[in-house]
């Protein structure tokens, strides 16, 4: 039997177009504590598989208590937008007794794995062919449903046998006023039904967690305040696609978890993020904002977050950054250029002086020349006139000598 086989034989039995999930049993299938993640993915699938169908999602009061810290930011955002519905504090048979009373009151479908032994005597709709609906996730496949037939136990039998003894003695319970007032209607769609018209509700204040402790966030605090301060909005970044939520998919980045919206995943938006990513894979996001309180980080697909005073989808940081790297190019360019100009002006006017400074020497050089070869002249011809004299008395005394010995 194939895949769409048997969806369209399950879909046959479905007594109903309104299926209420037992959220807390479908969370814990084949693990010891619940999964908000798996939970999505199971109720994400079913959508898929059944897009007309009307879809209410319960879970125990204690539920948000179970699931990982990372995931009770998403639990008490979903409970804020009634995506899911917890029974009141202390109600008798706890989240069992509340799926049951729901998919009673509406005639509908119940999505579980649970046989709901304690309660077959209140509830023997259950035994009517598509009232009950089991699902498990199937390795390398997905999420697979079937039609159930709950299991009859001794649990059962007891419950069963008490009704009986009961019958008669006691009177039917008054009815609360709240149980005849209409059920709370959504304020955003289910998980994997987000359109256009029903944008991605703001993040809902972090819960507190325990009992009145700190508010639980969604990132570290020195690694988140290191990635803001390098990863500014509008900025690219790659990581890997770790889980899918109600609106949208977590990816992680090195240390981080990046929270993509389904709004931000493509115009219009997706039915669900498993239409947009997959598990495993590895994708580049644009930085859209961040929420300082909580740690929180939102981010895009190429295209889809807008830049900074335009109403235009942010440019890939590759092209970003060869922008910026072309901008400061010329702007190198033009620096060394008037550095170069200058230089040259200052080359020339430094040669310029040196030529009036070789010339001032020589012209210096050449005028003590002169000097020294008019100063050589006088004192050769001095020379010359002492020496004629001298010869000239030599004569004259000669002739004095000869006179007298006449």
């Amino acid at each position: 039997m194939t895949g769409n086989d048997n969806t369209s034989q399950m879909s046959d039995t479905i007594a109903s177009n309104h299926v209420v999930v037992d959220g807390s049993n479908i969370a814990t299938e084949g693990r010891e504590m619940p999964s908000l993640a798996q939970l999505n993915e199971a109720v994400t699938t079913f959508i898929d598989l059944h897009p007309e169908t009307q879809v209410t999602v319960v879970v125990d009061a204690t539920f948000g208590h179970r699931i990982n810290a990372s995931e009770r930011a998403e639990f008490d955002a979903g409970v804020a937008n009634n995506e899911l519905v917890a029974p009141p504090a202390g109600a008798v048979g706890r989240g069992d007794a509340f799926v049951l009373t729901i998919a009673q009151r509406v005639g509908a479908t119940v999505l579980s794995n649970d046989s709901f032994q304690e309660f077959h005597a209140d509830h023997e709709w259950l035994f009517d062919e598509g009232r009950l609906v089991g699902g498990k996730p199937v390795p390398h496949v997905g999420w697979v449903f079937v039609a159930r037939t709950p299991v009859r136990g001794p649990k059962s039998k007891r419950a069963t046998r008490d009704a009986r003894r009961k019958v008669g003695s006691e009177r039917a319970p008054k009815a609360s006023p709240m149980a005849s007032e209409p059920m709370p209607v959504p304020t955003s769609p289910p998980p994997g039904r987000a359109t256009r018209s029903a944008p991605e509700p703001a993040p809902a204040p972090a819960a507190a967690s325990g009992g009145g402790g700190a508010a639980s966030t969604v990132n570290e605090l020195l690694p988140f305040l290191e990635f803001i301060g390098e990863h500014p909005v509008g900025t690219a970044v790659s990581g890997v696609v770790e889980s899918y939520s109600s609106h949208g998919a977590y990816v992680r980045v090195n240390e981080l978890v990046v929270y993509v919206p389904l709004r931000l995943m493509s115009d219009p938006p997706p039915r669900s993020a498993r239409k947009a990513l997959r598990l495993g894979d590895e994708v580049t996001v644009v930085i859209a904002g961040t929420v300082p309180d909580r740690r929180s980080i939102d981010a895009g697909l190429p295209g889809m977050v807008p830049s900074a005073g335009s109403t235009d989808a942010v440019a890939p940081a590759a092209e970003r950054s060869a922008k910026k790297t072309a901008v400061k190019k010329t702007a190198v360019k033009k620096t060394t250029a008037k550095k170069t100009t200058a230089k040259k002006a200052v080359a020339k006017t430094t040669v310029a002086k040196k030529a009036v400074a070789k010339t001032s020497t020589a012209n210096k050089v050449a005028t003590k020349k002169v000097a020294a070869k008019k100063t050589a002249a006088k004192r050769s011809a001095a020379k010359k006139a002492a020496t004629k004299k001298a010869a000239a008395k030599k004569v004259a005394a000669k002739k004095s000598t000869a006179k007298g010995r006449r």
